[in-house]
C-alpha cells in the first residue's frame, strides 16, 4: 500500500506504508503499552521447567502438601505455579524456582536444563529478558516414595 505525496519539483513519489504512518504518530504497534503481570510469567516458567526430565515436581514440603490438599478439593485443580516466584519490570524479568528432582539424576545438569528451557519459554512468549532464573534444589525423590498425590480411591 502505498501514499502519494507533492515533490518540491511538483511531481509526485510514492511512500510505503511503514513512512505514512509514521508521518501520522508512529507505528501502530508503538502506540500503547503491554504490561504482563508476576503471575503470566510465572505460569511459563513453571510449565517449562516441569518439562524438565528429571524434574519430579516444584516447591517445597509445605508447598507439596498444601497444593496436594488443593488438587484434590473439587474446582481447586493443579496450581503451576507451585515452587515459582517471578519479578517483571518493564523489559525484564528474574525468576526463582524451588524444584524437586528425581534420585539418580544429575542435579547441575538437570538445573542447567531447566534454566535454559524456562529462559527459552519466558522470552519467546513475552519478549522479556530473563536476566537470571534462580535454582534452589529442595528435595530428592526416592525410587521407593510414594507421591504426595495417591490414586483416588474411587475409579
Amino acid at each position: 500500500m502505498t501514499d502519494m505525496t507533492t515533490t518540491p519539483e511538483g511531481g509526485h513519489e510514492s511512500l510505503p506504508s511503514t513512512q505514512r504512518s509514521n508521518r501520522r504518530g508512529g507505528d501502530p504497534a508503538s502506540r500503547g503499552r503491554t504490561t504482563i503481570a508476576d503471575g503470566v510469567v510465572g505460569k511459563i516458567a513453571g510449565l517449562a521447567a516441569r518439562d524438565v526430565l528429571g524434574v519430579h515436581a516444584m516447591g517445597g514440603g509445605l508447598a507439596r502438601t498444601f497444593g496436594a490438599v488443593r488438587d484434590r478439593v473439587p474446582g481447586g485443580g493443579k496450581s503451576v505455579t507451585r515452587g515459582v516466584r517471578a519479578e517483571v519490570g518493564e523489559v525484564q524479568t528474574a525468576i526463582d524456582l524451588e524444584i524437586v528432582v528425581d534420585y539418580g539424576v544429575a542435579i547441575a545438569d538437570v538445573a542447567r536444563a531447566v534454566r535454559e528451557n524456562v529462559i527459552s519459554a519466558v522470552e519467546r512468549m513475552t519478549g522479556l529478558e530473563v536476566v537470571e532464573v534462580n535454582i534452589a534444589v529442595s528435595d530428592v525423590r526416592l525410587p521407593e516414595e510414594e507421591d504426595e498425590e495417591p490414586e483416588p480411591r474411587i475409579h
